[in-house]
């Protein structure tokens, strides 16, 4: 989705929780945009906007880029240019291969063999190896940013100049989690670590910049020969020279503040993330253990209102717990997905007018969005002989009653990894199956899904899901690149990358 924007949400502090996500109060009249919005009309601006006659980004001098360990916002943005992965994420969340060449399994994808692509080198001339491929992904499997990915990983290793990976359960998509940055072994604890990316960072006699790697095998033209590199203390500064066209891209997620609007000329362009929104249950607790009342209320959430009304307009409505831009989302089953009647399955469950429950969401309060969000779903989901509260609690009191099952239901996020395993939240026992949800039913479909991604094995692992609803997916959440009007046309970001395609990019500078 692109846009033309009159209005710029310049404070950013929270919101440029950069390419690494890719982690105010709404009332009911909300048109769903925070900003004032405006026909794209054609104006003289040159003698109010700063010409731009090169290309330039914000990062933190003397903090490292090293992408497992650095800050979430720009050092990652940055690091797209620098490093790459084995594969790397398109639109649809599907693998290209990048730095692998090709790979193989076993039949019940337990086991993978991933090959590196020939005469790939570092940045410092030195050949790339499985042994530099093998010391980063043993690094991303401790870090806090990557460790998830490595949930169903029995073993690791290099042979041969191959990647063998042994699994723990099978899974035939598991390459769709090695989009990670690999950077050359022993180089990690610079600031600047070697990789194999399109750019190299540099230091001259104008500053540091990053200029094109000579080494960089390329299926097109790179659009800039020279990026210019500005200095900044902390992401207000960056939204700062963004505004003054000091530098010319950020990578934002804009439902997490609200900021400040100043004036601008922006153009905006969402990506999908695989950070799904959603209401849990308790399945231990009545009168949320019957299954038909949990599946009613999931069907009763509307979730245009939320996306539009409650989060800007940058999310996308999930009734399933994948993102809608997976070729395996079942969009007809979406549409056609019937929910048991609320009033009768309030009845089934015992909840009458003789018998009247209130139940709890349980929320954090450091979100004012997913607060305002909660607010609504109360609301909407209350009726005559139920009524649903809202408690909001700071995150650790909030974790804390999740872990303890002490709650009806909760509003939570969840970053899911692109092969869809969502074991931790739906499998007997899982780490985020706070609800105490137990159905071997389940348990078999996830294991089939796993071994087979296929439109069949999806949709019938979803159709159980939406009968069964452990959970209630909401909305999978949006991240957002800002660019200068007119500056660029081709851009096309990806949770990978916000210069996923840069070869195709059109750049068009002011003349200076």
């Amino acid at each position: 989705m692109k846009r033309r924007l009159s209005a710029l949400l310049c404070a950013l502090t929270l919101a440029l929780s950069l390419s690494g996500c890719w982690s105010g109060d709404v009332s009911d009249d909300s048109s769903g945009d925070f900003w004032e919005e405006t026909p794209p009309v054609e104006a003289d601006t040159s003698s109010t906007l700063t010409p731009i006659t090169s290309f330039a980004l914000p990062y933190l001098q003397g903090v490292t880029l090293d992408p497992i360990t650095c800050p979430d916002g720009m050092q990652q943005t940055l690091g797209a240019l620098l490093y790459e992965g084995l594969f790397v994420l398109d639109e649809s969340f599907a693998p290209q291969n990048v730095l692998c060449s090709r790979y193989e399994h076993n039949d019940d994808c337990t086991s993978y063999t991933f090959y590196l692509r020939d005469g790939v080198s570092f940045s410092d001339g030195s050949s790339l190896t499985a042994s530099d491929v093998l010391a980063t992904l043993r690094r991303a499997q401790e870090s806090e940013r990557y460790s998830a990915r490595f949930a169903n990983v029995a073993s690791m290793r290099a042979s041969n100049g191959a990647l063998i990976v042994n699994l723990t359960r099978a899974d035939s998509a598991f390459p769709a989690l090695f989009d990670i940055p690999i950077v050359k072994s022993g180089s990690e604890k610079n600031t600047v670590p070697l990789g194999t990316g399109p750019y190299l960072f540099v230091t001259d006699s104008d500053g540091a910049c990053l200029k094109q790697n000579p080494d960089w095998r390329s299926d097109g033209t790179l659009p800039f020969e020279r990026i210019e590199l500005r200095a900044v203390k902390d992401a207000d500064t960056a939204s700062y020279l963004f505004s003054s066209r000091e530098v010319h891209l950020l990578s934002a997620d804009l439902t997490s503040s609200t900021g400040d609007l100043r004036s601008a000329d922006t153009a905006l362009t969402d990506y999908a993330t695989a950070n799904m929104i959603y209401l849990g249950f308790n399945t231990q607790r009545a009168p949320l253990s019957d299954a038909s009342l949990r599946s009613a209320l999931a069907g009763a959430i509307d979730r245009a209102t939320i996306t539009t009304g409650y989060l800007a307009g940058h999310a996308e409505a999930a009734r399933f717990p994948l993102s809608p831009h997976s070729s395996l989302y079942p969009t007809e089953m979406a549409s056609t997905l019937a929910s048991p009647d609320l009033a009768a399955a309030l009845e089934s469950a015992g909840v009458t007018e003789s018998r009247p429950r209130t139940v709890t969401i349980l929320v954090s309060e450091s979100d004012s969005f997913k607060v305002s969000i909660a607010d609504y779903l109360s609301r909407t989901l209350s009726t005559d002989v139920l009524t649903v509260s809202v408690r909001s609690l700071p995150w650790s009191d909030y974790l804390t009653a999740l872990q303890n099952g002490n709650f009806d239901l909760y509003l939570g996020e969840v970053r899911l990894t692109a092969n869809w395993d969502i074991s931790s939240l739906a499998r007997t026992g899982g780490a985020l199956n706070y609800g105490r949800y137990a159905d071997e039913q389940c348990n078999t479909l996830l294991d089939a899904f796993s071994l087979n991604e296929t439109d069949q094995t999806a949709r019938a692992l979803y159709r159980y899901l939406a009968q069964s609803a452990p959970i209630a997916p909401i909305a999978f959440k949006t991240a957002s690149v800002l660019t200068p009007s007119g500056l660029i046309d081709g851009l096309n970001p990806t949770v990978s990358s916000p210069f996923y395609g840069i070869e195709g990019w059109t750049v068009h500078f002011d003349k200076g």
